[in-house]
């Protein structure tokens, strides 16, 4: 029973790994977190009603349909909110405002963003949801997503309109246009690049896979609730859900930690990762 186990595990983490075109070094693989989730991730998988593919038709969930019709709308709440910022009247980057955050949204995002806030609370599917910005000139490094039970979103609010600003996913890439939306599977290797003169703002959506079963889109809402546990917080002032018991706590407490240390030591943070992989490999051949 112990090899099978382990066997069930590793398989799970090669069947990650080698799952599409593109793959990290396996060193990097072994340290990442999405070979800690790799049976979750195999099961969300197998079991889902969206297509497992690298890129997912927005058509595909029509329940996001109304954020693409009113994306005028949005965009003007997030630049009413840029301005604000560069007066000085309201604090943080955009990454610190919570649009949605499970069953509910910051108050300052709820001030600030009424109708978009509003549209996204009429969408149970959406977990997560900010503004996010790519600066010109920057870009994300080749990277997988932990969690394959959420697909994300992208809606176009001001984007520089040009393929020098892109998103590779799994080899597969998309050039953002306004008013213009994309969902992709964020366990698939992806990387992006702004090439041009202006940022890029789009509104960003965790949404919850469609799942085959009942029973298994309850699993996967349960694990992602528990997943949220040990991500990063919204700012001091938040109207977060916290999920209460034993594992919530838990995984609030990890993920705190490696926080602090990944932002110390980041080859610390690597050698704490390996030896995790490591010993969570000795545990399931000990049990």
């Amino acid at each position: 029973m112990k090899w099978q186990i382990l066997g069930i595990y590793l398989l799970s983490v090669m069947c990650i790994h080698w799952r599409g075109r593109l793959r990290l070094p396996l060193r990097q693989q072994l340290v990442d977190q999405s070979t800690f989730l790799a049976p979750v991730n195999l099961f969300m998988v197998m079991f889902s009603r969206a297509p497992t593919t690298p890129f997912v038709a927005a058509g595909d969930l029509p329940e996001l349909e109304p954020l693409r019709e009113h994306w005028r709308m949005i965009l003007a709440e997030a630049e009413d909110l840029k301005a604000l910022r560069k007066e000085g009247m309201v604090r943080g980057g955009w990454k610190d405002l919570y649009l949605k955050w499970y069953d509910t949204a910051q108050p300052a995002a709820r001030e600030l963003c009424p109708r978009t806030c509003a549209l996204l609370q009429a969408i149970p599917a959406v977990k997560l949801a900010t503004f996010v910005e790519l600066p010109a000139g920057t870009g994300l490094r080749p990277h997988r997503d932990p969690y394959a039970g959420w697909l994300r979103y992208h809606l176009g609010l001001a984007t520089p309109n040009d393929d020098a600003c892109f998103m590779e996913v799994d080899g597969q890439r998309y050039t953002w246009r306004d008013g213009q939306a994309m969902l992709f599977d964020e366990t698939y290797v992806h990387w992006a690049n702004n090439g041009c003169g202006r940022s890029r703002l789009v509104l960003l959506c965790d949404v919850e896979r469609p799942m085959r079963f009942r029973w298994a889109q309850a699993v996967n809402h349960w694990f992602g609730r528990m997943l949220t546990a040990g991500m990063n917080a919204p700012p001091s002032g938040a109207e977060r859900p916290e999920p209460e018991g034993l594992p919530f706590r838990l995984l609030r407490a990890l993920g705190q930690g490696r926080r602090r240390l990944r932002a110390r030591s980041m080859a610390a943070y690597r050698v704490l990762m390996a030896a995790s992989v490591a010993g969570f490999a000795v545990l399931l051949y000990l049990a």
